[in-house]
């Protein structure tokens, strides 16, 4: 029996704001190449002091829960750092980053991560949870921060079974920038594996059509935030000092999906967007210079 706006306990849910956690990694070479080879880049391992492209630090501070920690989703329990918010489905929901200076590989690098805000609101398809968490990513042994980064997590009710998806916005079918991207499930495969992401609705098809109620595999957020970081680098020259993202409908590997990018007059910043197989608007971000 799936939980709902009666079972939240907001003002439990609140007490974790302000709760930190703090880890360390070290920037290696493999999962760097492994991430080009995804994305169709050559795969030679990157030397040393090579500087990450814009979202590749998501390579990095793992979770590495152990096995009998996870949930039936794949994801860990509810708890922990994270509030126990008792709604079903969760997701990765946008962000906003601010690259102060590029990590590199082979360096030594700390994150802090502090739960900033928990709300509780009420749409159309039910609850919602928002937690706000935000990183900060040090070089070890220094006190300036080089990466900034607000992640945004929603939490929701299952939706009643028959309901009819909410109606999208229609995405620009025209832009400067243009990519195809077939999301086939080797894709998503390996994105889950390179960012250690369990979370069954990307790569196991019987779990995400029969339990969870989605035609088919559904794209992570964030590889799609990915690609169109990677849409401005194959064609700007200039690294991205910012980047801000909000997913708004999924999108699944049942067929080709669009990336577009339409730079500003003034050159200082990208607008960028996913649109879906079916013309709408899945995903909307901005890339600052």
């Amino acid at each position: 029996m799936s939980s709902s706006a009666t079972d939240l306990d907001e003002s439990l849910l609140r007490s974790w704001v302000g709760r930190s956690e703090h880890a360390a990694d070290l920037v290696t070479a493999a999962p760097y190449a492994g991430l080009s080879a995804t994305l169709d880049y050559p795969s030679d391992p990157p030397q040393p002091g090579t500087p990450l492209p814009a979202l590749w630090h998501w390579l990095y501070f793992l979770p590495r829960h152990r096995q009998s920690e996870l949930g039936d989703d794949g994801h860990a329990r509810r708890g922990g750092f994270l509030p126990p918010v008792p709604l079903p489905r969760r997701m990765w929901a946008g962000g906003r980053l601010v690259f102060h200076s590029p990590l590199r590989v082979d360096e030594q690098v700390a994150r802090t991560s502090t739960i900033d805000d928990v709300s509780i609101k009420h749409g159309k398809s039910g609850a919602l949870v928002f937690v706000q968490v935000r990183h900060e990513i040090r070089r070890v042994g220094g006190d300036e921060v080089a990466l900034t980064e607000f992640q945004d997590i929603v939490y929701r009710e299952a939706p009643a079974p028959g309901a009819a998806p909410a109606p999208g916005k229609p995405a620009p079918a025209e832009s400067a920038w243009q990519r195809r991207i077939v999301p086939d499930d080797v894709l998503l495969f390996r994105y889950s594996a390179l960012t250690f992401n369990g979370h069954r609705i990307h790569y196991d098809r019987r779990y995400v059509t029969e339990v969870e109620g989605y035609p088919g595999l559904v794209v992570h957020g964030p590889l799609m935030a990915t690609l169109l970081a990677d849409l401005v680098r194959r064609h700007a020259p200039t690294p991205i000092a910012s980047f801000e993202f909000r997913g708004l409908r999924p999108v699944f590997d049942l067929a080709p999906f669009d990336l577009h990018g339409q730079p500003d007059p003034d050159g200082r910043s990208v607008r960028l967007w996913v649109r879906d197989p079916q013309g709408m608007l899945a995903m909307e971000a901005k890339a600052g210079f």
